[in-house]
């Protein structure tokens, strides 16, 4: 019996040995079946890939995936930036003109006053005594002055009788004069003793915003004082002073001398948030030699008091508007050792490395002057895993429209219309970076 086991055993083992290269093998075609089918249904033919279609936005085989945008036709704004600090219109030390004790105080720190706005007030007792004075004094010459004309003509009677010499008619002539002279002087002395009073009521010679009280009531103050009471700055309207550099000059004087205004925007540190709106006022009349730059004043509303003394401002300028030019997103202008350039897209879904010249770069959009025309796509993002040549998919509708022209038509023949160049890209498939705004005016 153990003979017969032994040899089943045996034989059992050897049918195994025999079948198990069939096993491997049947194993292995399965495996290379299954990868064979998982790669035909991720792959997409060239004709689904240029018309957006495929899971992931249709990349063909070998292709790089891209993002890109049409070239347009439209407007870009030219911005002189410049940096400044908020400057008052006028700034004013309020100071006493007499000497005396500082009587009241009328304002609140911080308030909003007017001009000729009562703020202070000193002791004028002093000075109402004195006009008393001069005064009394005043009514004592013009009696003398009275007297002496009395006695004047009652001289020139008597000379004409020739009963007294011409002598003492020119003497009294001479005392009449000196009579009438000390009258001015008296004069004179009243309308100083009233200015005085007037001086003690301290009133705002202009309208703005009053500071900390540098002077409390009881003290004595002197017009020698170096402080003075308090300071009022003018804050509406307010002036923005900013430098540009000087090779700029000639543009601004041109527009100033035909009369142009010129809008001036001012931005926070960051340069994110826009404070205020104005306009330029005036230029200064020389260059700063140690930093080849020029001032410029700018004029601001301020009605929302975004604008405050002092404050470290970005000043932008508008300069001048440019039409009809070609605008793409500035993503899309590369720079190498060759110069600055695009990644433009054929029609057979290839790019090629295109030399530009860039005009105005204002926010996300450049202006190209020289080496690409509207309706051309360029690439915008995913240009660093390119070279001259290299096959792309690109993930934006009308810029693979642009890439492959209907009826044999020129590329070119594409031209947006309207201020921004018209036309929107469309969305990019679910997974690739969304494809850029159609250009529009120049932004901020």
């Amino acid at each position: 019996m153990n003979e017969i086991n032994t040899t089943a055993t045996a034989s059992t083992s050897q049918r195994l040995m025999h079948r198990w290269p069939w096993l491997l093998l049947v194993i292995g075609v399965a495996v290379g079946t299954y990868f064979y089918i998982q790669g035909s249904a991720g792959s997409v033919p060239p004709d689904a890939a240029s018309h957006g279609g495929g899971r992931h936005g249709g990349s063909a085989k070998g292709a790089t995936p891209v993002v890109a945008a049409v070239a347009k036709t439209g407007e870009i704004d030219v911005y002189l930036n410049g940096l400044g600090a908020v400057t008052p219109r006028s700034t004013v030390t309020v100071k006493a003109h007499v000497d005396g004790e500082l009587m009241k105080v009328l304002f609140s720190e911080g308030q909003m006053v007017k001009e000729g706005q009562l703020i202070a007030e000193i002791d004028p007792r002093p000075y109402q005594v004195q006009l008393e004075q001069a005064a009394g004094q005043m009514a004592h010459d013009l009696a003398l002055l009275k007297n002496g004309q009395v006695d004047l003509e009652r001289y020139r009677t008597l000379f004409k009788q020739d009963s007294i010499a011409e002598q003492q008619l020119a003497t009294q002539d001479a005392l009449v004069r000196q009579y009438e002279g000390q009258i001015k002087i008296d004069r004179a002395q009243m309308d100083s003793a009233k200015l005085q009073l007037t001086y003690c009521h301290i009133t705002s010679p202009v309208n703005g915003r009053v500071g900390l009280r540098q002077v409390d009531p009881g003290n004595i103050v002197h017009a020698a004082d170096a402080t003075g009471i308090v300071i009022i700055a003018q804050l509406q309207p307010i002036t923005v002073v900013f430098s540009i550099p000087e090779d700029n000059i000639p543009g601004v004087m041109q527009k100033l001398q035909k009369g142009i205004k010129l809008p001036v925007d001012t931005f926070d540190r960051s340069q994110k948030n826009k404070l205020a709106s104005g306009s330029l006022l005036t230029v200064d009349n020389q260059i700063d030699p140690s930093t080849g730059t020029v001032k410029l004043k700018a004029q601001f509303a301020n009605g929302d008091f975004a604008l405050f003394p002092s404050q470290f401002v970005n000043a932008r300028l508008l300069l001048d508007t440019r039409q009809g030019v070609t605008l793409i997103p500035s993503a899309g202008v590369q720079h190498g050792s060759q110069g600055t350039y695009v990644y433009v897209i054929k029609p057979d879904h290839s790019v090629a490395l295109r030399l530009v010249k860039v005009g105005v770069t204002e926010g996300d959009y450049s202006s190209i002057d020289a080496g690409l025309a509207a309706g051309e796509a360029v690439v915008v993002d995913g240009a660093d895993k390119l070279r001259d040549g290299s096959k792309v998919v690109v993930s934006s509708k009308d810029a693979a429209a642009a890439a492959a022209p209907a009826n044999g038509s020129h590329p070119h023949g594409a031209h947006g219309h309207g201020k921004g160049g018209g036309g929107t890209p469309a969305a990019a498939p679910e997974g690739a970076t969304p494809a850029a705004a159609a250009p529009g005016k120049g932004a901020a």
